[in-house]
Parts: structure tokens; sequence; C-alpha cells
């Protein structure tokens, strides 16, 4: 087994996944802290407040349908280029715009261009770092997690001493980097292929036996459905992946992670006020607690998952059992240990550097890398609009926090049957 030096050949296609992987949360985390501001410059009615706050998931549902389509055509690179370059002409007309039309607009070309990113940066990692997908997997989540947490802080200092439009437009030169190296790479032509390699334990990614139910299949055999798979047009493949389940308990182990982090952002500080009795600047920190946790599930659990396969579906229950706990602590005994039920909440998104690194994990094929992640992701973000809209109409309509917080538990149920089928150890290639 060849596992070749982590810089070796791939100098640009390392430094474009960091630079990407810190783009991508930046039009979602910069602007939400100084809304205030914004809204003295740009009327905002409650119509676009609400809009610029479902966009989001919505437009990564449409860039995980889009995005595997239009990478069919003009390939992996020219696609992500093109996502960087949305996302930095999104951060500059939004910080450029006098009225709400150009602010949307913005925020939407931004999202759409951070929705194609996601969906492409699993197979790009697939194809320049086959060998090393659990460390690469787990430094670009870490990196997102940062890209998250960096602009929230910084946001209204800046706005507050240069003020809301630096604020938004800052972020433009950061996007703009992280389009160099991939120019750089389509420039001078180099965009290996190498030959797939495993690291200890992992599952091989397009070479050796496929199994197919309970038939293992040869390496002729397996290169064929491979072959086969790679030329089917990708608005097919997305289609078949519908009869995988493989794809379908990764999108619910991805959705279950988006609702999750989307209701909690969305309605945690508030529920702690009323729920816990803590006051609004200790929910704020509480907030920030939560979202720290992403850390070091981000940096361990790709490289367990990759390194050690029968480790899947212990870590889908891990985040179930983690979910579990601290939504009952929120139910049961919210003023008792807040911090505690916070940190175990903040731990059970877990399941979301799980899901990425399973997509390269479950996948055999370059194009099927590519329908896998559109399919998972369209699905997750798919539940995760879903789910802030869904507390919120609860709690409005229960008047309390009791409702809202058994929904949550009630959907953590799903990841037992996703880890059953997780733990099987299938590609979706062999199940297509």
């Amino acid at each position: 087994m060849i596992v070749r030096p982590l810089w070796a050949g791939r100098t640009l296609a390392l430094l474009g996944v960091v630079l990407v992987a810190l783009s991508l949360r930046l039009p979602v985390a910069a602007m939400s802290p100084i809304l205030d501001l914004v809204e003295h410059d740009v009327p905002l009615n409650a119509v676009v407040l609400a809009f610029i706050g479902a966009a989001p998931p919505l437009a990564f549902v449409v860039s995980g349908l889009a995005a595997p389509v239009i990478a069919r055509s003009a390939g992996l690179e020219r696609t992500l280029v093109a996502a960087v370059v949305a996302m930095a002409v999104g951060h500059l007309v939004r910080a450029l715009a006098a009225e709400p039309v150009a602010l949307t607009g913005g925020t939407v070309l931004a999202l759409v261009g951070v929705g194609v990113g996601n969906v492409l940066l699993p197979p790009i990692v697939r194809r320049y770092f086959p060998d090393r997908v659990g460390l690469i997997t787990s430094i670009y989540a870490t990196l997102m997690s940062v890209s998250t947490a960096v602009p929230a802080g910084l946001a209204v200092p800046v706005a507050d001493a240069a003020g809301w439009r630096v604020s938004l437009g800052m972020w433009t030169l950061v996007a703009a980097i992280a389009a160099v190296p991939w120019v750089l790479e389509l420039v001078a032509r180099r965009v290996p292929a190498p030959a797939p390699v495993a690291e200890p334990g992992e599952v091989p990614l397009g070479t050796g036996p496929v199994e197919l139910g309970a038939v293992r299949l040869g390496d002729a055999q397996a290169a064929g459905t491979e072959a086969a798979l790679e030329h089917r047009p990708p608005s097919r493949l997305g289609i078949r992946m519908l009869r995988s389940p493989t794809a379908w308990a990764l999108g619910l182990v991805f959705g279950t992670s988006s609702i999750t982090a989307y209701a909690c952002f969305a309605w945690l500080p508030r529920l702690l006020v009323d729920q816990a009795g803590v006051d609004e600047a200790s929910a704020g920190g509480l907030l920030a607690l939560y979202a720290f946790m992403g850390f070091p599930a981000g940096l361990v659990v790709p490289v367990v998952a990759a390194r050690f396969p029968r480790s899947t579906a212990p870590l889908v229950l891990l985040g179930a059992v983690l979910l579990t706990s601290g939504y009952l602590g929120l139910l049961l005994a919210p003023g008792w240990a807040p911090a505690l039920w916070v940190v175990l909440a903040g731990l059970g998104p877990l399941l979301f550097p799980l899901a990425l690194v399973l997509i390269n994990l479950r996948s055999a094929s370059p194009q099927s890398t590519v329908a896998l992640s559109g399919f998972v992701q369209t699905v997750g973000y798919l539940l995760g609009a879903v789910g802030p809209f869904l507390v919120g109409v609860l709690h409005d309509a229960s008047g309390g926090w009791t409702v809202p917080l058994v929904l949550l538990l009630s959907l953590v149920v799903v990841l037992f049957p996703a880890a059953a089928i997780l733990a099987r150890g299938r590609l979706v290639d062999s199940e297509l």
C-alpha cells in the first residue's frame, strides 16, 4: 500500500482545500451579528429578514441538486472556481447594497457559491487525497468551524470601527484568494487523478472487490461497475441514489445534524433564557460554547471513521446518545447544569464531519462521489431548513419549549436504522 507524502505533487490542491473551507461559512456568519446596523441604511422589513434567515439551507438544497450536473460538464476544479467567485461577488454586492433587493441578491449569490463548494469538497478530496481522506476531511471540517466563529466575533467590532459595509466587504478578499490555487492548478494543467489508495483499515476507493448484497465482485467486475457509473449522466446517477439505502442513511445522518445545528443557532439562546433562567449575555456565551463543540468533533471523527471502518455505527449511535442527553437535560433539569446540556448537545453534531468523510468512504467512482455528495447534502439541508421553522411554530403554538424539545428528541430515533444500514459497509455503487 502506497501512502504519498501530503504535499507531494498536490500542494496547490491542499492549499485550495484549506482556503475554500475557510470561506464556506463566511456568508452565513458575517451578516447576522450586524443586521441592526445594516437596517439603519437599508430598510429591511419582516419578509426580507425572514427570507435572509431561511436562505442558507434553501440555497444549499438548490446547490446540492445543481452542483453535480454543472461539475459533470465543466469539471470539478472549474466549478469550484466559479463557486468561490460567486461567493466573492456576493460579499461585494451586499457590502455595496443600497436597497433590499441588492442585499438579498448578493446574499443568495454568495450562499449558492457556498452550497456548490459544500458539495464539491468531498469529491475534490477523493480526487487529490485518496490516501488521506480522513486527515483532509478532518482539516477542512475543522476549518469550516473556524470560518463560522471568526466572522461572528469580528463582525461587530469591525462594523463599529469602520462601518457595516467594511465588515461585510472585507470577506470578498478571503473568497477571492481561495480561488487562486485552483486557477493556478488549471493553468498549469495539473489535474491529477491518482490511483485510489486506502489508509490502514479504510474502505478502498474504486479498487478491490465491491460488495453487491451477499455477492463479492472481483476486481474486473468492480472496475466494470465503476466504469459504467463513470459514464452515466449525473442527473440519472443522482436520481438512482433514491434507490440506495446507504445514500438515504447518510442523508438522515447529515439531516439530523443540520436540524440540530440550525434549530439551536436560531433558538438556543431564547430557550436558555426561558427554561434555564440565564441572562441574555450568558445565553450568548452558551451559544458560543455550543458552536465551539464542533472543533473536537471535526478534528477526531473523520480520522477515526477512515482508519476504523467498523467505528461508523458506534459513532452514529454516540451522536444519538449525546443529542438525547443534551435535550433531556434541557427538558427535565434545564437550570441544574445548562452548560453541561449545551456541551452534550453541541457534541452531538459530530454527525456532520462523519457524514462528510463517509461520502468518500461509501462511494467508489468520482461520479458517484459527486452524486452522493449532492444527494446527501440536498436531503440534509432540506431537513435543516424545516427544523428551525417547526421549532418556532411549535413554541408559539404550545407557549413553551417542552413540545419543541420532544420533537428534537423524536428526530434522533432515525439515527438508529441509519446506523444499522451504515454498519454493513456497502458502497453506493454496488447498490445502484
